[in-house]
Protein backbone atom coordinates (compact mmCIF):
# COMPACT_ATOMS: atom_id res chain seq x y z
CA UNK A 1 0.00 0.00 0.00
CA UNK A 2 0.99 3.58 -0.90
CA UNK A 3 2.11 5.76 2.08
CA UNK A 4 -0.54 7.99 1.81
CA UNK A 5 -3.20 6.57 4.17
CA UNK A 6 -6.87 5.80 3.03
CA UNK A 7 -8.71 8.75 3.55
CA UNK A 8 -12.82 8.52 4.77
CA UNK A 9 -13.27 12.29 3.49
CA UNK A 10 -12.21 13.57 0.50
CA UNK A 11 -12.53 15.75 -2.48
CA UNK A 12 -12.36 14.94 -5.68
CA UNK A 13 -9.82 18.04 -6.79
CA UNK A 14 -10.57 21.26 -8.29
CA UNK A 15 -12.62 24.22 -6.62
CA UNK A 16 -14.22 27.41 -7.52
CA UNK A 17 -11.88 29.93 -9.04
CA UNK A 18 -12.34 32.68 -7.29
CA UNK A 19 -13.29 35.92 -8.78
CA UNK A 20 -9.78 37.24 -8.20
CA UNK A 21 -8.12 34.49 -10.40
CA UNK A 22 -11.16 34.45 -12.62
CA UNK A 23 -9.97 37.76 -13.32
CA UNK A 24 -6.55 37.24 -13.04
CA UNK A 25 -6.72 34.32 -16.04
CA UNK A 26 -8.66 37.19 -18.31
CA UNK A 27 -6.37 39.97 -17.65
CA UNK A 28 -3.05 37.53 -18.46
CA UNK A 29 -4.50 36.29 -21.55
CA UNK A 30 -5.40 39.92 -22.78
CA UNK A 31 -2.11 40.99 -21.97
CA UNK A 32 -3.12 43.68 -19.34
CA UNK A 33 -0.52 41.88 -16.72
CA UNK A 34 2.46 40.12 -17.13
CA UNK A 35 3.38 36.61 -15.70
CA UNK A 36 4.90 37.28 -12.37
CA UNK A 37 2.05 39.47 -11.13
CA UNK A 38 -0.39 36.33 -12.88
CA UNK A 39 1.54 33.45 -11.21
CA UNK A 40 1.64 35.55 -8.10
CA UNK A 41 -2.33 35.96 -8.33
CA UNK A 42 -2.36 32.08 -8.19
CA UNK A 43 -0.06 31.36 -5.30
CA UNK A 44 -1.83 33.69 -2.88
CA UNK A 45 -5.29 32.04 -4.43
CA UNK A 46 -4.00 28.55 -3.52
CA UNK A 47 -2.38 29.53 -0.12
CA UNK A 48 -6.33 30.37 0.85
CA UNK A 49 -7.80 27.31 -0.51
CA UNK A 50 -5.39 25.56 0.86
CA UNK A 51 -6.10 27.02 4.46
CA UNK A 52 -9.54 26.58 3.95
CA UNK A 53 -9.49 22.90 3.18
CA UNK A 54 -7.01 22.27 6.52
CA UNK A 55 -9.43 24.39 8.35
CA UNK A 56 -12.46 22.17 7.41
CA UNK A 57 -10.54 19.18 8.16
CA UNK A 58 -9.55 17.22 5.18
CA UNK A 59 -6.86 14.99 5.78
CA UNK A 60 -5.25 15.78 2.20
CA UNK A 61 -5.96 18.81 -0.45
CA UNK A 62 -5.49 19.87 -3.48
CA UNK A 63 -4.10 23.54 -5.41
CA UNK A 64 -8.13 23.49 -6.58
CA UNK A 65 -6.28 22.98 -10.27
CA UNK A 66 -6.15 27.19 -9.83
CA UNK A 67 -3.05 26.88 -12.45
CA UNK A 68 -5.14 25.33 -14.93
CA UNK A 69 -8.02 26.75 -18.08
CA UNK A 70 -9.45 22.54 -17.76
CA UNK A 71 -8.89 19.35 -15.53
CA UNK A 72 -6.56 18.68 -19.03
CA UNK A 73 -5.48 21.75 -20.29
CA UNK A 74 -1.78 21.57 -18.45
CA UNK A 75 -1.10 18.36 -19.89
CA UNK A 76 -1.64 19.60 -23.27
CA UNK A 77 0.88 22.54 -23.11
CA UNK A 78 3.54 19.81 -21.22
CA UNK A 79 3.46 17.60 -24.32
CA UNK A 80 4.71 17.68 -27.71
CA UNK A 81 1.99 16.18 -30.05
CA UNK A 82 -1.49 17.52 -28.89
CA UNK A 83 -3.77 19.88 -30.36
CA UNK A 84 -7.53 21.04 -29.05
CA UNK A 85 -10.48 20.33 -31.19
CA UNK A 86 -14.43 19.78 -30.85
CA UNK A 87 -15.15 16.36 -29.33
CA UNK A 88 -17.13 13.89 -30.87
CA UNK A 89 -19.62 13.83 -27.90
CA UNK A 90 -21.93 16.44 -26.49
CA UNK A 91 -22.62 17.37 -22.60
CA UNK A 92 -26.24 17.51 -21.69
CA UNK A 93 -28.86 18.15 -18.69
CA UNK A 94 -31.62 16.85 -17.77
CA UNK A 95 -33.93 18.77 -20.20
CA UNK A 96 -31.89 17.04 -23.40
CA UNK A 97 -30.37 20.53 -24.13
CA UNK A 98 -26.94 19.50 -25.64
CA UNK A 99 -23.62 21.44 -25.86
CA UNK A 100 -20.60 20.64 -27.50
CA UNK A 101 -16.90 20.97 -25.95
CA UNK A 102 -13.60 21.28 -26.84
CA UNK A 103 -10.77 18.12 -26.17
CA UNK A 104 -7.80 16.80 -26.63
CA UNK A 105 -6.78 15.24 -29.54
CA UNK A 106 -3.19 13.44 -30.59
CA UNK A 107 -2.14 16.06 -33.90
CA UNK A 108 1.45 14.42 -34.15
CA UNK A 109 4.14 12.03 -32.38
CA UNK A 110 4.07 12.50 -28.84
CA UNK A 111 6.91 13.29 -26.41
CA UNK A 112 6.75 14.94 -23.10
CA UNK A 113 8.93 18.14 -23.13
CA UNK A 114 8.80 19.12 -19.82
CA UNK A 115 6.96 18.16 -16.50
CA UNK A 116 3.26 18.09 -16.55
CA UNK A 117 2.69 18.62 -12.84
CA UNK A 118 5.89 18.89 -10.80
CA UNK A 119 5.74 22.09 -10.54
CA UNK A 120 2.19 22.29 -9.19
CA UNK A 121 3.31 19.62 -6.38
CA UNK A 122 6.57 21.98 -5.59
CA UNK A 123 4.85 24.82 -4.49
CA UNK A 124 1.72 23.00 -2.90
CA UNK A 125 3.84 20.72 -0.98
CA UNK A 126 5.58 23.79 0.98
CA UNK A 127 2.01 25.38 2.03
CA UNK A 128 -0.23 22.16 3.44
CA UNK A 129 0.67 20.35 6.74
CA UNK A 130 -1.34 17.40 5.62
CA UNK A 131 -1.36 15.41 2.30
CA UNK A 132 -1.02 17.25 -1.06
CA UNK A 133 -3.11 15.44 -3.81
CA UNK A 134 -2.34 15.66 -6.91
CA UNK A 135 -4.69 15.42 -10.03
CA UNK A 136 -4.32 14.28 -13.33
CA UNK A 137 -6.15 13.61 -16.61
CA UNK A 138 -6.63 9.82 -17.28
CA UNK A 139 -4.93 8.26 -20.12
CA UNK A 140 -8.07 7.46 -21.84
CA UNK A 141 -8.66 11.18 -21.74
CA UNK A 142 -6.00 11.63 -24.86
CA UNK A 143 -7.97 9.30 -27.12
CA UNK A 144 -11.62 8.52 -26.57
CA UNK A 145 -12.95 12.39 -27.52
CA UNK A 146 -11.46 12.85 -30.60
CA UNK A 147 -13.08 12.99 -33.64
CA UNK A 148 -12.84 9.65 -35.98
CA UNK A 149 -9.43 10.18 -38.46
CA UNK A 150 -7.52 12.38 -35.66
CA UNK A 151 -5.11 9.94 -34.90
CA UNK A 152 -4.32 8.36 -38.73
CA UNK A 153 -3.81 12.35 -39.94
CA UNK A 154 -1.06 12.37 -36.81
CA UNK A 155 1.26 10.79 -38.37
CA UNK A 156 0.97 7.33 -36.19
CA UNK A 157 0.26 4.00 -37.95
CA UNK A 158 -2.62 2.37 -35.43
CA UNK A 159 -3.89 3.23 -31.71
CA UNK A 160 -1.14 1.24 -30.22
CA UNK A 161 1.84 2.92 -31.52
CA UNK A 162 0.25 5.67 -30.10
CA UNK A 163 -0.68 4.13 -26.92
CA UNK A 164 3.26 3.09 -26.14
CA UNK A 165 4.19 6.89 -27.05
CA UNK A 166 1.31 7.89 -24.54
CA UNK A 167 1.88 5.35 -21.55
CA UNK A 168 5.93 6.73 -21.85
CA UNK A 169 4.55 9.92 -20.98
CA UNK A 170 2.83 8.71 -17.85
CA UNK A 171 5.51 6.58 -16.70
CA UNK A 172 8.21 9.78 -16.87
CA UNK A 173 5.66 11.85 -15.04
CA UNK A 174 4.87 9.94 -12.24
CA UNK A 175 8.45 8.77 -11.55
CA UNK A 176 9.56 12.41 -11.80
CA UNK A 177 6.59 13.03 -9.26
CA UNK A 178 7.71 10.49 -6.76
CA UNK A 179 10.92 11.46 -7.12
CA UNK A 180 9.66 15.17 -6.17
CA UNK A 181 7.92 13.37 -2.95
CA UNK A 182 3.80 13.16 -4.26
CA UNK A 183 2.58 10.16 -2.76
CA UNK A 184 -1.08 10.48 -3.54
CA UNK A 185 -2.07 10.81 -7.68
CA UNK A 186 -5.64 10.63 -8.59
CA UNK A 187 -6.69 9.88 -12.39
CA UNK A 188 -9.66 11.43 -13.33
CA UNK A 189 -11.62 8.48 -16.23
CA UNK A 190 -14.50 9.95 -17.88
CA UNK A 191 -14.31 7.49 -21.16
CA UNK A 192 -14.22 4.23 -18.78
CA UNK A 193 -18.05 5.99 -17.38
CA UNK A 194 -19.45 6.87 -20.46
CA UNK A 195 -18.95 3.08 -21.73
CA UNK A 196 -21.43 2.12 -19.16
CA UNK A 197 -24.18 4.20 -21.50
CA UNK A 198 -26.16 2.22 -23.70
CA UNK A 199 -26.93 4.61 -26.00
CA UNK A 200 -23.11 5.20 -26.32
CA UNK A 201 -22.58 2.11 -27.22
CA UNK A 202 -24.60 1.80 -29.81
CA UNK A 203 -23.42 4.91 -30.98
CA UNK A 204 -20.13 3.18 -31.33
CA UNK A 205 -21.08 0.24 -32.26
CA UNK A 206 -22.91 1.85 -35.53
CA UNK A 207 -19.70 3.65 -35.99
CA UNK A 208 -18.03 0.19 -36.44
CA UNK A 209 -16.13 -0.09 -32.81
CA UNK A 210 -16.70 -2.84 -30.48
CA UNK A 211 -17.29 -1.08 -26.97
CA UNK A 212 -16.07 -4.51 -25.23
CA UNK A 213 -12.33 -3.84 -26.92
CA UNK A 214 -12.40 0.02 -25.85
CA UNK A 215 -13.02 -0.79 -22.12
CA UNK A 216 -10.01 -3.56 -22.72
CA UNK A 217 -7.35 -1.25 -24.79
CA UNK A 218 -8.55 1.62 -22.01
CA UNK A 219 -7.61 -0.91 -18.96
CA UNK A 220 -4.16 -1.76 -20.87
CA UNK A 221 -3.34 1.62 -21.45
CA UNK A 222 -3.95 2.58 -17.92
CA UNK A 223 -2.20 -0.44 -16.65
CA UNK A 224 0.87 0.18 -19.09
CA UNK A 225 0.89 3.77 -17.40
CA UNK A 226 0.94 3.34 -13.76
CA UNK A 227 2.24 -0.42 -13.20
CA UNK A 228 5.79 -0.87 -12.63
CA UNK A 229 5.14 2.69 -10.26
CA UNK A 230 7.33 3.74 -7.38
CA UNK A 231 5.13 1.74 -4.13
CA UNK A 232 5.59 5.15 -1.60
CA UNK A 233 3.00 6.72 -4.65
CA UNK A 234 -0.58 5.63 -3.89
CA UNK A 235 -2.91 6.36 -7.17
CA UNK A 236 -6.75 6.42 -7.76
CA UNK A 237 -8.88 6.48 -10.52
CA UNK A 238 -12.15 8.62 -10.45
CA UNK A 239 -14.52 7.49 -12.68
CA UNK A 240 -17.01 10.26 -13.93
CA UNK A 241 -20.01 10.85 -16.30
CA UNK A 242 -18.61 14.58 -17.10
CA UNK A 243 -19.13 17.63 -15.57
CA UNK A 244 -19.37 20.94 -17.27
CA UNK A 245 -21.38 23.54 -15.31
CA UNK A 246 -23.56 20.98 -14.04
CA UNK A 247 -24.23 19.08 -17.59
CA UNK A 248 -22.98 15.55 -17.94
CA UNK A 249 -22.47 13.48 -20.99
CA UNK A 250 -23.38 9.88 -20.07
CA UNK A 251 -25.80 7.57 -17.99
CA UNK A 252 -25.71 4.29 -16.48
CA UNK A 253 -24.48 2.48 -13.65
CA UNK A 254 -20.96 0.77 -13.12
CA UNK A 255 -22.17 -3.01 -14.43
CA UNK A 256 -20.97 -2.90 -17.40
CA UNK A 257 -17.08 -2.68 -16.58
CA UNK A 258 -17.31 -3.19 -12.67
CA UNK A 259 -15.56 -6.59 -12.78
CA UNK A 260 -13.43 -6.01 -15.67
CA UNK A 261 -12.19 -2.35 -14.00
CA UNK A 262 -12.49 -2.78 -10.43
CA UNK A 263 -10.16 -6.02 -10.53
CA UNK A 264 -7.78 -5.19 -13.83
CA UNK A 265 -6.33 -1.47 -13.17
CA UNK A 266 -3.75 -1.80 -11.26
CA UNK A 267 -4.74 1.36 -9.07
CA UNK A 268 -5.44 1.42 -5.18
CA UNK A 269 -8.63 3.35 -5.09
CA UNK A 270 -11.92 3.85 -7.24
CA UNK A 271 -13.83 7.25 -6.53
CA UNK A 272 -16.60 6.88 -7.95
CA UNK A 273 -19.71 9.26 -9.04
CA UNK A 274 -23.18 8.36 -7.13
CA UNK A 275 -24.82 11.33 -6.86
CA UNK A 276 -27.83 10.85 -8.62
CA UNK A 277 -29.90 7.88 -10.21
CA UNK A 278 -28.23 8.04 -13.44
CA UNK A 279 -25.37 6.14 -11.46
CA UNK A 280 -27.47 3.35 -10.89
CA UNK A 281 -27.28 1.16 -7.10
CA UNK A 282 -24.23 -0.09 -5.34
CA UNK A 283 -24.65 -3.90 -6.57
CA UNK A 284 -21.40 -3.55 -8.64
CA UNK A 285 -19.06 -2.54 -5.75
CA UNK A 286 -19.44 -6.33 -4.92
CA UNK A 287 -16.72 -6.77 -7.69
CA UNK A 288 -14.19 -4.42 -6.23
CA UNK A 289 -11.22 -6.82 -4.87
CA UNK A 290 -9.97 -6.92 -1.02
CA UNK A 291 -7.07 -4.75 -1.74
CA UNK A 292 -9.07 -1.70 -2.86
CA UNK A 293 -10.92 1.15 -1.44
CA UNK A 294 -13.96 2.97 -2.97
CA UNK A 295 -14.39 6.58 -1.97
CA UNK A 296 -18.79 7.40 -2.71
CA UNK A 297 -19.47 10.44 -4.75
CA UNK A 298 -22.21 11.09 -3.11
CA UNK A 299 -22.07 15.17 -2.52
CA UNK A 300 -23.03 16.89 -5.67
CA UNK A 301 -20.95 19.82 -6.96
CA UNK A 302 -24.02 20.33 -9.49
CA UNK A 303 -26.46 21.59 -7.39
CA UNK A 304 -26.11 24.28 -4.25
CA UNK A 305 -28.40 22.10 -2.04
CA UNK A 306 -27.02 21.05 1.00
CA UNK A 307 -27.63 17.08 1.28
CA UNK A 308 -28.63 15.66 4.25
CA UNK A 309 -26.37 14.03 6.73
CA UNK A 310 -29.02 11.32 7.26
CA UNK A 311 -29.00 10.87 3.92
CA UNK A 312 -25.45 10.34 3.79
CA UNK A 313 -25.34 8.11 6.38
CA UNK A 314 -28.51 5.59 4.78
CA UNK A 315 -26.78 6.06 1.64
CA UNK A 316 -23.31 4.92 2.63
CA UNK A 317 -24.98 2.14 4.86
CA UNK A 318 -26.55 0.65 1.66
CA UNK A 319 -22.96 0.97 0.15
CA UNK A 320 -21.56 -0.82 3.34
CA UNK A 321 -23.78 -4.32 2.31
CA UNK A 322 -21.11 -4.92 -0.69
CA UNK A 323 -18.34 -3.32 0.22
CA UNK A 324 -16.98 -3.30 3.84
CA UNK A 325 -17.32 0.08 5.77
CA UNK A 326 -13.63 0.39 6.43
CA UNK A 327 -12.74 0.34 2.66
CA UNK A 328 -15.39 2.77 1.95
CA UNK A 329 -15.02 6.60 2.43
CA UNK A 330 -17.27 9.77 1.38
CA UNK A 331 -16.83 12.45 -1.34
CA UNK A 332 -17.87 15.04 -3.97
CA UNK A 333 -19.12 13.17 -7.06
CA UNK A 334 -16.74 15.66 -8.84
CA UNK A 335 -14.35 18.73 -8.80
CA UNK A 336 -16.20 22.04 -8.45
CA UNK A 337 -14.98 23.93 -11.33
CA UNK A 338 -13.61 21.02 -14.47
CA UNK A 339 -13.01 24.27 -15.94
CA UNK A 340 -12.15 28.11 -15.05
CA UNK A 341 -16.12 28.87 -15.29
CA UNK A 342 -16.76 26.10 -12.66
CA UNK A 343 -20.53 25.36 -11.86
CA UNK A 344 -23.53 26.70 -10.88
CA UNK A 345 -22.43 27.25 -6.96
CA UNK A 346 -21.20 29.64 -4.38
CA UNK A 347 -17.91 29.44 -2.86
CA UNK A 348 -19.88 29.36 0.14
CA UNK A 349 -21.93 26.62 -0.95
CA UNK A 350 -18.69 24.52 -2.09
CA UNK A 351 -17.08 25.08 1.74
CA UNK A 352 -20.64 24.04 3.50
CA UNK A 353 -20.36 21.08 1.41
CA UNK A 354 -16.90 19.70 1.58
CA UNK A 355 -17.50 20.25 5.71
CA UNK A 356 -20.71 18.02 5.46
CA UNK A 357 -18.76 15.44 3.69
CA UNK A 358 -15.98 15.86 6.86
CA UNK A 359 -18.51 15.55 9.48
CA UNK A 360 -20.39 13.19 8.25
CA UNK A 361 -17.37 10.82 7.89
CA UNK A 362 -16.73 11.79 11.34
CA UNK A 363 -19.68 10.54 12.58
CA UNK A 364 -19.40 7.21 10.24
CA UNK A 365 -15.92 6.03 11.02
CA UNK A 366 -15.07 7.55 14.29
Amino acid sequence: MASAAFLHAEHIGSLLRPATLRRAFRDSEAGRIDTGTFLAIQDECVRTAVAKQEDIGLGAVTDGEFRRQSYWSHFVRAVKGFDVSEARFDFRNDAGDKTHFLSPHVSGKIARVRSISVGEYEFLKTVTRVIPKLTMPSPPTMDFWAQPGALLASGYADRDEYFRDLAQVYVQELRELATAGVTYVQLDEVPLAMLCDTELRAQLEGAGEAPDRVVQSYVNLINACVTGRPRTLRVGLHLCRGNFKGRYLSDGGYDYVARKVFNEVDVDTFLLEYDTERAGGFEPLAAVPPHRCVVLGLVSTKVPTLERPDSLKRRIDEASRYLPLERLALSPQCGFASTVGGNSLTEEDQWRKLELIVNTAADVWS
